[in-house]
Order: C-alpha cells, then structure tokens, then sequence
C-alpha cells in the first residue's frame, strides 16, 4: 500500500516537472536555445503570490489578497518577465548582432537575468522558505487506503489539458504553423511571411504562462515557496525534458513524469540522500544509450514541433 502511495505521489510530483520540461522544450524546440529563466519565472509566480496573499499590493494599496487571485497575479508577473527577457535576450541581441547570437549569447544574457531576479527576491522577501496561505480546508480523500489530495489531481488534469491544447495550438493553427516554420528554417520563415518579431514573442508568453501556472500549482500542493524553489524543480525539468527527448512535447510528458516516479520511488527505498544520483544516473544512462531521448529526433531544433 506504501509503494501505491509513493507512485501516486511521484505521478503528481511529476505533473509539475512536466509543466516546467514543456516550457523548456517550446525554447528549445522552436528557438534552438536553452532558455535558463524558466525556473526563476516559476519561482516568481509562487513567491509574488506568497507576498500578496500575505502582505497585499505594494505601498499599502490593498491588505492581503484571496489566494486565487495573488496567484493569478503572480502568473501575470512571470508572463511579463518572460516577455522582458524576449526583448533583451533576443530580440535586442538578434537586432544588434545578428547571427553572432546563436546561441551562446541568448543562453548567457538567459543566466544573468536568472541571477539578477532570483536574487532580487531573496532581497525584497528574505531566502527563508515561507508557508503558502493556500486553502484552509483538508483537501485530502482516503481511497482504500490511498491518500489523495483534490488540489493534486485538480492540477494532474489542468496539466494534461494545457498539453494537449498547446498540441492543438502547434498543429493547427496559424500561431502553430509559424512556430514549427521558425523551428524548421527562420530564414525560409521570413521569406515565407511568417513574422518573427511577432510570433517568437509568443513562444516567451506560453513560456512564461507554463512556468506560471506551474508554480502556482506548486504553491497550492505543497503550501511552501521559496526564492531558491526554481532550482531543482528546473533542473529536473531538464532531466525529463532530455529523459523524453529533445523538442518533442509529449517527450516532455512522459520524461518529466518519469523523473517524478524515479524521485519518490528512490525515497521510498533508498532514502532522499539519494535522489540526485537516481534522477541524474537516469539522465546520463538516456544519452549514453539513446542520446535523443524516448520521443526525440537527432537534430534538434529542425522540425521538432
């Protein structure tokens, strides 16, 4: 009973890192680039809305606002920090220098607002873990013997459905055919008519709002947030983005929820100490054996998407 329990628990842990892995996937997919502000936008979404349902507006604006709606604020904070990123990370560069930005200086520019925006909270709100005023209510169903937690399985399903509408997006509609255009050839894309100053702005929006919703779910499961909470939820992402194969959204899926199963059942039997040599163990065994992943290709950001 305690191990259906431990991979009911790894299943939900996983539907987190799946949200995370797709939003990486979209950058790396569409963009070719490794787009390192993706787990600092989680963490902003969890910990703007910590701040506003503990302390309110800024400047006394407001006191404390309902959970739901400091959360949605904080999507709409990581959705917007995306978009700065988009316009200095790669738009400003791509401008000024042109093709000397693949891809190191986008990757780079990426890391440095990382640290500049996590730090910047740890400034504003302190580097403590801080308890999330979520919902009051025990959430929490016994199913012969399973406890599940409603939040968790509301987030599960949300999770499946905003993958597959993202699909949907991509295959069928017009928003979708630029972005596999751009991922295929930007130059044919451009000559094609596909506007990239107006459709690769949309790749940094899903991301942001991915990456948002994610630690917002994060936030109502968990009921904790920390400035340092993006960085092995990331970095897992990774794995399970790598695990599932590179570009390859449903990859993503599967690997991230591959990664939460391999988490929670090394807990159960090895203890937590041992986490990071499973999850990582797992990724250098997938690029040993099978380098482009379950669902990946082997070049990747051609005609991924």
């Amino acid at each position: 009973m305690l191990l259906l329990q431990q991979l009911l628990n790894g299943v939900m842990l996983g539907s987190v890192y799946v949200t995370v892995a797709v939003a990486f996937t979209l950058t790396i997919g569409v963009l070719n680039f490794l787009n390192f502000t993706i787990p600092t936008l989680f963490m902003l979404a969890g910990m703007i809305g910590w701040a506003l349902a503990y302390w309110g507006l800024p400047f006394e604006m407001s006191g404390p606002l309902p959970w739901p709606m400091a959360l949605a604020v904080g999507i709409v904070v990581s959705i917007v920090a995306s978009l700065i990123v988009e316009r200095f990370t790669f738009r400003y560069l791509k401008t000024r220098y042109g093709d000397s930005t693949e891809h190191a200086i986008p990757l780079v520019s990426s890391l440095g607002f990382l640290l500049v925006l996590e730090n910047l909270v740890r400034i504003g709100y302190g580097t403590d873990a801080q308890r999330f005023p979520g919902p009051g209510a025990d959430l929490t169903m016994n199913i012969g013997g399973i406890f599940v937690r409603i939040p968790q399985v509301v987030s599960l399903f949300l999770v499946i459905l905003i993958v597959i509408g993202l699909t949907w997006l991509l295959k069928h509609s017009r928003i979708g055919r630029g972005l596999r255009a751009i991922a295929e050839n930007p130059d044919a894309a451009n000559i094609l008519g596909v506007d990239t100053k107006r459709v690769v702005p949309i790749v940094f929006m899903l991301t942001g709002l991915l990456c948002g919703l994610a630690g917002a779910l994060f936030a109502v499961n968990y009921g904790e947030v920390s400035p340092q909470m993006g960085e092995d939820i990331g970095t897992k992402a990774i794995a399970g983005m790598v695990v599932g194969g590179l570009g390859s959204i449903w990859g993503a899926v599967l690997g991230g929820l591959i990664v939460g199963l391999i988490e929670m059942l090394t807990i159960h039997f090895f203890g937590a100490d041992t986490v990071q040599v499973a999850v990582w163990g797992l990724l250098l065994l997938t690029l040993f054996v099978r380098p482009q992943g379950l669902f990946g290709h082997n070049s990747i950001g051609k005609g991924k998407l």
